[in-house]
């Protein structure tokens, strides 16, 4: 892992609540969270917005997510009176016009690259930091995640404030308070993603089943004979 250009704070003892509380204060409106709308975003935005009831939170919105992703969206807003900020890359029609048709099924490492890591690099160059959800014990590209650390891909700050929580910790905390959770979490899908990508299973399994993929590139360098963002148009289109 690349060293930050300044020195970070070593809050490997400090609880998610805490973590977050500091990234608030340091950053202010210059942190968002990443909501993927799994439990561990049920949590996250629960401190987020208390620590700042202004937080930012945004979503990868790729077009392609289950119906109840968009519900959950849309109750997250109504609990905490904010506006999730939507971030798109190019139109299902652009893709297949310059891609082919389902790239998702041919190359779906392409398909994230394009409706997903371009529209998040573009969208984290405007920030100092961001907040994401991974726990360690969620696959081993993310086994050596610290709470606060920097993220050499995109070039800030990048908070991890359950890195050292169990899946046990999550649904504790999410049951706890009645905290909003997406409801394919009990149809047997312990990772939601795109609906076209996403099938039940335990941890990460469940995404691109059989295709040996397990990360679509947000947590881990970016991977060979994906393409930039298409010509003509941004790759982030904010909703």
């Amino acid at each position: 892992m690349a060293e930050a250009p300044f020195e970070l704070p070593d809050l490997e003892s400090a609880s998610a609540a805490e973590v977050i509380a500091w990234a608030v204060e340091t950053f202010g409106s210059d942190l968002a969270l990443a909501c993927s709308f799994q439990k561990e975003e049920s949590v996250l935005l629960e401190l987020l917005y208390a620590a700042d009831p202004k937080g930012r939170a945004f979503a990868l919105d790729t077009d392609l997510l289950f119906p109840e992703t968009y519900d959950l969206l849309a109750t997250v807003e109504q609990r905490y009176s904010t506006t999730i900020e939507r971030w798109r890359g190019p139109t299902i029609e652009q893709q297949a016009a310059e891609h082919g048709a389902e790239l998702w099924k041919t190359n779906p490492t392409a398909c994230c690259q394009l409706r997903k890591i371009g529209p998040l690099k573009e969208g984290l160059s405007g920030l100092s930091a961001w907040i994401t959800g991974i726990r360690r014990d969620q696959s081993p590209a993310r086994a050596n995640a610290k709470k606060v650390e920097w993220d050499a891909q995109f070039g800030l700050v990048k908070i991890n404030p359950l890195a050292d929580w169990s899946d046990k910790d999550v649904w504790r905390e999410v049951h706890a308070k009645s905290l909003p959770y997406h409801p394919l979490h009990d149809q047997g899908f312990a990772s939601i993603g795109c609906v076209p990508c996403t099938k039940p299973g335990e941890g990460r399994e469940g995404r691109w089943a059989g295709t040996g993929k397990v990360e679509c590139g947000l947590h881990e360098d970016q991977q060979d004979g994906a393409p930039a963002a298409a010509p003509g148009h941004s790759a982030i289109q904010v909703a």
